[in-house]
């Protein structure tokens, strides 16, 4: 079961490292697991929509999604987000996230992408202490696939 790759220890890691990345931005972030797709970019994307990721104030939504036992990922952001970052965004925190996968460091992994999607969301979507609030769960939601 998807559930199982994590342990409450890890779960706390990436929730805390999700916390952190949101201090620097008003950007929410979410991890959702999966065992299995078919492409993670659709899978993601129908994820997207039932977490209701959608629906924050600025579109500026970010998931990692884990489909573990095809072994594939995939980072979606919102359209808010889309709109104002260059096409190859996401590239980087793909392609270490992919490294540290590679190598069974799941963990440190996302709490590294986390981390750097969080610095990276900053310049565009700066956070106001005076406007902002904690829009998603910062927990990791499971699929029954």
């Amino acid at each position: 079961m998807s559930k199982e790759l994590f342990s409450e220890e890890d779960k706390q890691i990436i929730g805390s490292a999700i916390k952190q990345a949101e201090l620097n931005t008003s950007g929410e972030i979410r991890v959702h697991v999966d065992q299995h797709c078919k492409n993670p970019l659709d899978a993601a994307a129908d994820v997207f929509v039932k977490l209701g990721m959608h629906h924050t104030a600025q579109r500026n939504g970010v998931l990692f999604y884990l489909a573990v036992k095809d072994k594939k990922f995939a980072i979606l952001g919102d359209a808010g987000i889309n709109e104002v970052v260059p096409t190859n965004f996401w590239n980087q925190i793909t392609a270490d996230l992919e490294l540290k996968f590679k190598s069974a460091q799941y963990v440190i992994g996302l709490k590294e992408a986390i981390l750097e999607a969080g610095r990276q969301l900053k310049y565009h979507f700066p956070y106001n202490a005076k406007t902002d609030v904690n829009e998603l769960s910062d927990e990791i939601s499971f699929g029954k696939s």
